[in-house]
């Protein structure tokens, strides 16, 4: 399987050290958490992967190659807060991704079944103008999941979805597994990040601090308890 590799990243904004040395690796069809309290890093380190940021030192690779030196290697980024072109509606959103990253014939069903998955199939001709908060993510997340990068970042995805909105998120990210996407997940949901993820690295201070699954990491910090007391114990 190809490997996103994060090698000794360092990102630096004057003075201050945002991202300092963190490295890991995600494996195509591997769902992995990124941890951490606020100011660790976390979304530096997306915006580095995405090329929204340069880096002062260290690699991003996929399957060997620098990620975006070679044709067809493109990664997708999901933003906490989800933007949406004001004058598209939702399914004009999917017709503009499938045009723009040259879907095969057949984009159509996958789309029909991403909104489906999302229960907007009725909101299908909406205006992103008059969407609300979730609403604009369903629909950034189910363009993004269309257009089939085999790289996907999700920051904080499940701020402003409901109970139900989380729910069907879950299964559209455990979904990506079988199309050998390499995904991660930022959020402070830990639950959520339980359920999802085959494994999740800690930041802290920029740096990394812990990586494994949860058991993995139950057996580090010494305690068997849920996730949050496993992520406290591991970060105070």
């Amino acid at each position: 399987m190809p490997v996103l590799q994060i090698g000794g990243l360092v990102k630096r904004y004057g003075k201050k050290t945002a991202v300092d040395g963190v490295s890991f690796e995600v494996r195509g069809g591997e769902i992995v958490g990124l941890l951490g309290p606020n100011g660790a890093g976390k979304s530096t380190t997306f915006l580095c992967i995405a090329g929204l940021l340069r880096a002062d030192a260290g690699t991003i690779t996929w399957d060997g190659a620098v990620l975006g030196a070679q044709r067809g290697q493109t990664i997708a980024l999901i933003p906490e807060t989800p933007e949406v072109y004001p004058m598209l509606t939702v399914w004009e959103h999917m017709v503009f991704v499938a045009k723009s990253c040259r879907l095969e014939k057949g984009w159509e069903v996958r789309a029909r079944t991403l909104l489906e998955g999302f229960s907007m199939s009725g909101e299908r001709d909406i205006l992103g103008s008059a969407l609300s908060k979730g609403m604009r993510q369903k629909t950034l997340v189910a363009a993004t999941v269309l257009a089939a990068t085999p790289v996907i970042l999700f920051d904080e995805p499940m701020m402003g979805l409901d109970p139900l909105g989380q729910r069907e998120l879950r299964e559209i990210i455990r979904g990506l597994r079988e199309h050998g996407v390499a995904a991660m997940i930022s959020t402070h949901m830990l639950d959520q990040a339980q359920a999802i993820c085959d494994r999740v690295v800690i930041l802290k201070d920029g740096r990394n601090i812990a990586a494994g699954t949860f058991s993995e990491l139950q057996a580090r910090s010494g305690i068997h308890a849920n996730a949050e007391d496993v992520f406290l114990q591991l970060t105070r």
